[in-house]
């Protein structure tokens, strides 16, 4: 088993190059190999897992190499800050990933840095804690501004998802919008939580429409909210009142004023009273 552990631990660091700009990369990697993407791990609170981190200078000249740990849920501890590599040669420096006792089950992210020659690269590890695993994904606080849908994810659960999402809308002679959004994160951390936004340029001049965001992630069960809008171009409206009162005032002023007729009538009446008869 603890063979086991420390393969997977090998595999956990992503591979990192640097270009200088008078030579060819070094690389940092997992020891000895290099070939796997990033550092992945298991194991119960205490274990300790141990491996070898690998740095590969191909220059002419000696490189050296700062290393700093970050972890979350995880202690690293490498045997040495910085390594400096001969040219043309690669070293191995050992490192221990320790889980700790009250580590919490789920996914958990560390990372080792190293740095040379004024660059620096993230090399990120991918720690599971056994225990009970739990998949969770909600969709929150959809709104729309203008053109512009909005919505956040959140991971309530304590494994690593990567969320995909379905933006709908339906008015009243029916569906308006569907949309499939781009940028979404490669991966949702636990407890963590993104806003993201969507434009919507075609949106529909006069309808009320509901929308509704849905994401999806493996593992996790489907999540999805709501938010209801209605679109109304203002602008025609204010004009369309405006002509509105200008036609209602242009008939009451034609209504207060005597037609001809009646005004030959009204003459025709002076004139009577003032003859007596």
């Amino acid at each position: 088993m603890a063979r086991l552990l420390a393969a997977l631990l090998a595999g956990l660091l992503t591979p990192v190059t640097a270009v200088a700009a008078d030579g060819p990369a070094w690389t940092a990697t997992p020891g000895p190999g290099g070939d796997r993407p990033y550092i992945y791990a298991e194991g119960a609170p205490g274990t300790v897992l141990e491996d070898t981190l690998a740095v590969t200078n191909p220059g002419t000249k000696p490189l050296t190499v700062r290393l700093r740990a970050d972890g979350e849920g995880s202690r690293i501890v490498l045997a040495a800050p910085s390594v400096t590599v001969p040219p043309r040669t690669r070293a191995e420096v050992p490192l221990s990933l320790t889980v700790p006792p009250d580590a919490v089950p789920g996914d958990h992210r560390a990372a080792v840095t190293a740095s040379s020659g004024g660059r620096e690269s993230r090399v990120r590890i991918h720690l599971r804690v056994s225990g009970p695993l739990l998949a969770a994904l909600t969709v929150e606080d959809v709104s729309v501004t203008g053109g512009t849908i909005r919505y956040t994810l959140v991971n309530r659960g304590n494994t690593v998802l990567s969320p995909r999402v379905t933006i709908t809308a339906d008015g009243l002679f029916g569906e308006v919008l569907r949309r499939t959004p781009g940028g979404l994160p490669a991966e949702l951390l636990p407890a963590r939580r993104i806003t993201l936004t969507e434009n919507w340029r075609d949106r529909p001049a006069l309808d009320a429409v509901e929308v509704r965001v849905r994401a999806t992630a493996a593992g996790a069960p489907a999540a999805d909210a709501t938010t209801s809008v209605r679109f109304v171009p203002w602008a025609w409206c204010a004009s369309a009142l405006a002509l509105g009162a200008a036609a209602a005032l242009w008939l009451r002023r034609r209504r207060g004023r005597p037609s001809a007729s009646e005004c030959e009538q009204a003459t025709a009446d002076r004139q009577l009273a003032r003859s007596g008869a």
